[in-house]
């Protein structure tokens, strides 16, 4: 397998395009449970171009009937990018300061679920949430600061690459 660069200029244009709208070529999952984790996707993918169709524990998205878990459920996400052996994206648990463009931030609001997915698209300094800043869906949002949101837990992901 071939590992190749992740294009965080790729993901990071798809947030900002899409942040307060929808692309037709996916199921909006606003209604039922959510869109954070299925928009975060979508950037990943714009990002990688590289989906693992492997059932259960692949990462992809055909329609609304025919996806992975990973691709809309924001644990499933988590535990496909930082244990990905195969292709697609990987990743893996970082410090705040370690993240970059395009890497990802789960929020868990209860301190036992981690329940929102965001993409960062900017990042002023890395020794401020404030300097932070995100896109999401479910509540659809481009450059919010990540000190806006009142959460008990937060992780940061950091793409590492993406294998072929």
């Amino acid at each position: 397998m071939k590992v190749i660069e992740y294009d965080r200029k790729k993901a990071i244009g798809y947030a900002k395009k899409w942040a307060y709208s929808r692309n037709k070529k996916y199921l909006d999952f606003e209604n039922i449970g959510g869109d954070c984790t299925n928009f975060v996707s979508q950037c990943i993918y714009e990002g990688s171009k590289v989906m693992n169709y492997t059932k259960g524990l692949g990462w992809y998205y055909i329609n609304g009937n025919n996806k992975s878990p990973s691709w809309t459920g924001v644990e499933f996400l988590y535990d496909f990018l930082i244990n990905n052996k195969g292709v697609g994206p990987f990743g893996k648990k970082v410090e705040q300061k370690e993240i970059e463009l395009g890497d990802i931030i789960q929020l868990s609001f209860d301190g036992k679920k981690f329940s929102h997915s965001l993409i960062v698209v900017r990042i002023e300094k890395n020794n401020s949430l404030d300097n932070i800043r995100i896109a999401t869906h479910s509540f659809n949002s481009y450059d919010k600061k990540v000190s806006d949101y009142i959460y008990e837990k937060i992780r940061f992901i950091h793409i590492e690459g993406v294998r072929k």
